[in-house]
């Protein structure tokens, strides 16, 4: 993977270039290259209390719906007490912050999961939190800035007053439904503006965040072994990349190693098609240019997505760890509309009993159109796909499901942000 670039330089950028906004012991994770990092004892006591190991399970009742030959089993990220595998890497990022003596912590979200799994663990190691919520979910899921007061963050729509670049996208765009990116440069100009006494801390794309990550995929891998499972098929949801690499980063070694052929199919919304419409190029990783240049497939940093119900995954880039394996060929990207992915979240509603995250659709309509394929060539494959969150309060997106009123979603390449 190409290193991050300082766009002033154009040189790799240097840890202590991060310093601003990030603390010591992250970047140390973020540019290392060991290919294991031992987890914390007080992470691991505290990765078990949030429902860890996760369970695998069949999906059984769905499988007779379809009448497919094809095995479904899926990962339920979504039984944590935070509802989403969110909590992994919040876990992971407040304590190493604590541990370096920050106390104050800020950070985006898109949906909400992120920043509400942020905001809980902070209690756990007395730190505050700032966050600031992409505007359209926050119109959306006013119950997430509920949860996320209730654990004692503050919640600041995004773009917002509170920053110096809020205030600038909002006089320039007073309608805007904004973006992760936005929200990003907001978070980070409060860390760097703090004088090191606010951190910022992320919620996808960085390598640190994957590497939290991957407890799902060799959680999933060990679970295979006591099943004897043989997957053909990993397929998980892609927005920045965190739960997507971390549940499949652990198989795609050993498919490198030569171990195993199963493909690794990531699904993202057409809203948003980074890996099937971006360009393989460095990218600022938000709207406002703060941050380093990564290499990775983007639709440009100042590209606003619509407002679909899936907020966590309307962001303009993709991880570069991800974005150089789908750029190798070991990830094979394919992107939904919004109406299409809901259908596919109803039916396992119904099958399974199981409302998934807006998100996690994208994963069960990847999962139900490979095991379709296999019903019409009558191939007994094995799909495992990662069910990242539950969608409890993603249900006012259901409604509109349900009542019919529910828009689609399109690339609209035009829909830039512009100063």
């Amino acid at each position: 993977v190409q290193p991050m670039i300082n766009p002033a330089t154009r040189e790799p950028v240097k840890a202590e270039e991060m310093e601003a906004i990030f603390c010591k012991t992250i970047i140390k994770q973020e540019m290392t290259k060991e290919r294991y990092v031992d987890i914390p004892e007080e992470v691991r006591e505290n990765l078990v209390a949030l429902n860890r190991p996760s369970n695998l399970q069949r999906a059984i009742h769905l499988e007779k719906y379809l009448k497919t030959p094809a095995k479904i089993y899926f990962k339920r990220e979504d039984m944590s007490p935070l509802g989403s595998h969110k909590g992994n890497t919040a876990l992971a990022q407040a304590y190493y912050n604590a541990k370096d003596g920050i106390r104050t912590l800020t950070t985006e979200t898109g949906a909400g999961q992120w920043g509400t799994a942020l905001a809980m663990v902070s209690n756990l190691f007395d730190l505050d939190t700032t966050v600031f919520m992409v505007r359209g979910s926050y119109d959306q899921k006013p119950f997430r800035k509920t949860i996320m007061n209730l654990y004692g963050a503050k919640v600041y729509a995004s773009p917002s007053e509170y920053t110096d670049y809020g205030k600038k996208v909002l006089k320039e765009h007073p309608e805007t439904s904004g973006s992760l990116g936005i929200a990003i440069s907001e978070a980070c100009e409060l860390a760097a503006k703090s004088g090191g006494s606010v951190k910022y801390s992320l919620g996808s794309v960085l390598n640190h965040v994957m590497l939290h990550q991957t407890v799902i995929g060799q959680e999933t891998i060990e679970q295979m072994k006591i099943g004897e499972i043989e997957p053909d098929y990993f397929v998980a949801c892609t927005g920045g990349g965190s739960n997507f690499g971390g549940f499949t980063f652990p198989m795609m070694k050993q498919v490198m190693d030569g171990k195993s052929d199963c493909e690794f199919i990531a699904v993202e919304p057409e809203a948003a098609p980074s890996m099937t419409k971006g360009k393989f190029e460095y990218d600022f990783g938000d709207t406002a240019g703060m941050t380093p240049m990564m290499l990775m497939y983007s639709l440009g940093s100042q590209f606003i997505p619509s407002a679909i119900h899936a907020g966590g995954l309307r962001y303009h880039g993709m991880s570069p760890l991800v974005s150089e394996a789908c750029h190798q060929g070991f990830v094979k990207p394919r992107s939904y509309d919004q109406t299409s992915t809901f259908e596919a979240g109803a039916l396992f509603a119904k099958t399974e009993g199981i409302v998934a995250a807006p998100e996690s659709c994208h994963a069960i309509k990847g999962a139900i159109d490979l095991a379709l394929d296999c019903k019409k060539t009558g191939e007994a494959k094995t799909i495992v796909f990662c069910l990242s969150g539950h969608g409890f309060l993603d249900l006012a997106g259901y409604g509109r499901y349900v009542d019919g009123t529910l828009e689609s979603s399109h690339f609209e390449p035009n829909s830039l942000l512009t100063h």
